[in-house]
């Protein structure tokens, strides 16, 4: 598979104002690189590796995009990593609740638009391979416009857009939200014209057509572009895309290293312990830690730091209902360690290397605590470290689907057609059908988009789509939401309409360019 391959870094000279006639015969230079093939595969490689940097997927990004949202909090000792999560943004440049993901997600920008500047005067024997590179290109460019959008983008001109290898002192012009989301479309709309339905061999991983359709409608739904989101959707479920995507019988294999790439795959990030490199930022690597970091900040007191933990109103969400065989909703072994976890379900005793039993939940750290358990180690070892295999499905068919039904209620189409893939999602976990429980979901659209926020939370949570939901919904815009979003998670007490759906565009990147506006209220 992909996550085999070794990812490497690409250092291209930047060239400023002060010529220096000096030259390092060890070092990789512009003008001796991006000549071949091979340069090409290597450049877009280095876009992939971005993803085991500390700022983006292997460990800052969940805290943005998980514990912010009403799912997770933070009870740290390091208060100021505490405070991020709790809408207390006193640092904007603080490092790892801020400016590393935003330098990362930029990072990641400038090393797909080498690949796109470079790459079309390259020859290749087969014209088809470099489509594929440049599309993979694009994707990854996209996907980080998309965070960008989602994580700081507002309605005032706060984030750069850059479509070319940047140049020190470079200051882009500003641009908002909706802006940033457009060109996320427009790099995806390019990667779903070059990449290939499926790859094969090695290259099993890498960015498909169906990722670049998901994404897109992922980018139209937060702009409520609903009829364009559904076309997109329903080439995966219904047209060409319905060959190479299902959901997984069971539930678990989207988050175990056994079952990666599967059937329910639409992108995942390769993750892998073959190499235990320092899990530092050393952007030079040329063999970077290619494992995921989350568990370790994650798992309960004991076995990880637990920088981040769920809020319980989860586990009484689960319990409200149960499945066909009068069973707890197979899910909730899944999401979460908590307190009579073993009462719920056979054979779930284990959470690491202790038990969970009354003694173990009676101790002071521990006590009415609910605690991440999705992309985790604790299915096959004692301990959890940053070097984690488990691949995380950035987005699977079951989110697809969710999403494909969403779009149908607010397009106003079949609301039968709608309920019946929220109905499938249900049924792979043996729950049973809408209209059993929640009869006037299936016959009044509001209703039914209403009880489709919880389902996306029963079969997404933890899973970083928690954060674009609520904004999508308009939660964060009203009181009414705000009031809503208290009852579950007390952080948003703290909550300014207005100002609190974005983070603030860190301090040192507002002072430097005149071109950006720091968002609203900052």
């Amino acid at each position: 598979m992909m996550k085999k391959l070794i990812y490497i870094l690409i250092a291209v000279l930047a060239v400023g104002a002060c010529k220096v006639d000096v030259e390092n015969p060890n070092t990789i230079t512009a003008a001796t690189f991006w000549k071949t093939e091979k340069d090409a595969q290597y450049g877009v490689n280095a876009v992939y590796n971005m993803f085991y940097k500390p700022g983006t997927y292997s460990r800052w990004m969940w805290f943005r995009l998980d514990l912010t949202s009403d799912e997770g909090f933070s009870q740290s000792p390091w208060a100021e990593l505490k405070e991020w999560t709790q809408f207390t943004y006193n640092n904007y440049n603080f490092w790892e609740g801020n400016s590393w993901t935003y330098r990362d997600c930029y990072e990641a920008i400038f090393r797909a638009n080498q690949v796109l500047h470079n790459v079309p005067q390259i020859a290749f024997a087969d014209e088809n391979n470099k489509s594929r590179i440049m599309g993979q290109a694009y994707f990854l460019r996209g996907l980080y416009y998309y965070h960008l959008a989602v994580l700081w983008g507002g309605p005032n001109k706060s984030l750069g857009i850059v479509l070319e290898p940047s140049t020190p002192g470079m200051q882009p012009e500003g641009h908002t939200e909706t802006e940033v989301f457009e060109q996320a479309i427009a790099d995806f709309t390019e990667a779903q014209n070059m990449l290939p339905t499926a790859w094969q061999g090695v290259d099993k991983g890498r960015a498909t057509k169906g990722a670049a359709l998901a994404f897109r409608a992922k980018c139209y739904m937060q702009l409520k572009k609903w009829t364009e989101a559904k076309t997109d959707l329903q080439w995966l479920v219904d047209g060409e895309g319905r060959s190479f995507y299902n959901l997984t019988t069971n539930y678990f294999d989207n988050f175990s290293k056994d079952k990666e790439n599967n059937v329910e795959s639409v992108f995942e990030i390769q993750y892998s312990d073959a190499n235990k490199a320092p899990a530092s930022d050393d952007d030079f690597a040329v063999d970077p830690n290619l494992g995921l970091n989350r568990g370790q900040f994650f798992a309960p007191p004991g076995i990880g730091w637990t920088d981040g933990e769920l809020r319980p109103w989860l586990v009484t969400e689960f319990k409200k209902e149960k499945d066909l065989n009068d069973n707890y909703d197979i899910r909730l072994k899944y999401t979460a360690f908590y307190h009579g976890m073993e009462a719920d379900f056979p054979n779930n005793t284990r959470i690491y290397n202790q038990v969970s039993n009354a003694a173990t939940w009676a101790r002071d750290n521990w006590k009415g605590r609910v605690f991440y358990r999705k992309y985790s180690s604790e299915y096959y070892r004692d301990f959890d470290d940053y070097y984690n295999p488990t691949n995380v499905r950035l987005i699977r068919f079951a989110d697809v689907l969710l999403m494909y039904a969403e779009c149908i209620a607010q397009s106003n189409g079949s609301l039968s057609d709608a309920v019946a893939l929220v109905d499938r999602v249900r049924a792979r976990v043996n729950m049973p059908a809408l209209s059993v429980n929640y009869l006037s979901a299936t016959t009044n659209k509001e209703t039914f988009l209403k009880r489709l926020q919880t389902e996306r939370a029963l079969e997404l949570a933890t899973e970083g789509q928690r954060w674009p939901d609520l904004k999508r919904w308009g939660l964060l815009d009203t009181q009414a939401g705000i009031d809503e979003l208290k009852s579950r998670d007390p952080d948003f007490n703290k909550f300014v309409i207005g100002k609190h759906n974005r983070l603030p565009i860190a301090s040192n990147e507002a002072n430097n360019n005149p071109n950006i506006t720091q968002n609203p209220m900052y």
